[in-house]
């Protein structure tokens, strides 16, 4: 279940505009909340780190590699809302000294290496309260390869592979896949992610030997190369507003065109309805211009991640 993003989140309490402002490459990240009907066995909704063990809500990221969690090393008003990892009341806490600074599309945080049960994490010291202070998680899971890892940090899913296990939570299911959560075969499994496209019923020849992409889910928006935008813009007819938003008129949303992505020969089609954001009536784009399959896209279909066949798969969410 998709909830709102850190950006419709600032959108509602009135600081979103001077955010952007005074960060204009900035790309407020999403967040997942999760739906405990879905799947009931397994709660992973929560991280848990340390012994005693305390949990942390994290964020399950497609686009970064390292774990980091909130720690009390970390004063910046970010922090002081959220969980914070004590290291002196864990009995296996073990300090390597090693520290580093992570980048985001929406910002930095410095953070500070450790090892509980021989799986390296990070110990946050300093984040940029004007985002994560608004993060509804305490840190962030990154799930991509080792090789987006800083300070060359062992990954979760680099102990996973190692330890094969089924595990549900929410819509995250770690080592297999639920055939009752989609509704066609998943056949669409393949290496990397080289996307074409059509807007509407015609092709567009743009990217007609494939294009590289990642399916992000920290990235909100459908993001679409420089190059591309032109193309997308006049099909749409949306025109870029003096705040940098791509713009419709919302009576006109029913008649736009879908956009579809052909992912291993299987067509994936995105609806105006899904690209299109009706915000009381100011209709913009869900898109921005880079190539990244953000939510815009994962929240309509069901996305497998085979680290280990190094594929990625997509089919219609049942």
């Amino acid at each position: 279940m998709l909830c709102k993003s850190i950006q419709q989140t600032m959108e509602e309490q009135g600081v979103l505009e001077t955010f952007l402002r005074d960060h204009p490459k900035a790309d407020p990240i999403a967040k997942y909340c999760f739906n405990n009907d879905a799947v009931a066995y397994e709660p992973i909704t929560n991280y848990i780190i340390g012994t005693p063990p305390k949990n942390f809500l994290v964020l399950f990221d497609m686009g970064s590699s390292n774990l980091w969690v909130p720690s009390i090393y970390c004063q910046s008003q970010a922090c002081s809302d959220h969980n914070r990892f004590n290291p002196s009341l864990s009995s296996t806490f073990r300090n390597n000294g090693q520290t580093y600074t992570l980048s985001y599309g929406s910002g930095s945080l410095s953070v500070r290496n450790t090892i509980v049960n021989n799986q390296e994490f990070g110990l946050s010291e300093n984040e940029l309260s004007d985002l994560f202070y608004y993060s509804d998680f305490d840190g962030i899971l990154g799930m991509a390869y080792p090789s987006m890892a800083v300070g060359n940090s062992p990954t979760v899913m680099q102990g996973m592979l190692h330890q094969p296990t089924r595990q549900y939570g929410g819509e995250l299911i770690l080592g297999g896949v639920d055939p009752q959560l989609y509704s066609e075969a998943l056949d669409s499994l393949c290496p990397g992610v080289p996307p074409r496209f059509a807007i509407g019923n015609q092709a567009t020849g743009l990217c007609s030997e494939g294009c590289q992409a990642i399916a992000d889910t920290r990235t909100f928006l459908l993001a679409v190369p420089q190059q591309y935008m032109g193309s997308f813009l006049q099909a749409t007819g949306a025109q870029q507003a003096q705040n940098g938003d791509f713009v419709v008129h919302c009576s006109y949303i029913q008649s736009m065109p879908t956009i579809t992505f052909i992912i291993g020969g299987a067509q994936f089609p995105l609806p105006p309805s899904a690209y299109v954001f009706n915000n009381n009536g100011y209709c913009r784009l869900g898109i921005e211009p880079l190539w990244i399959l953000g939510d815009v896209f994962l929240k309509e279909y069901y996305s497998v991640y085979d680290m280990a066949n190094n594929r990625v798969g997509f089919a219609f969410s049942a």
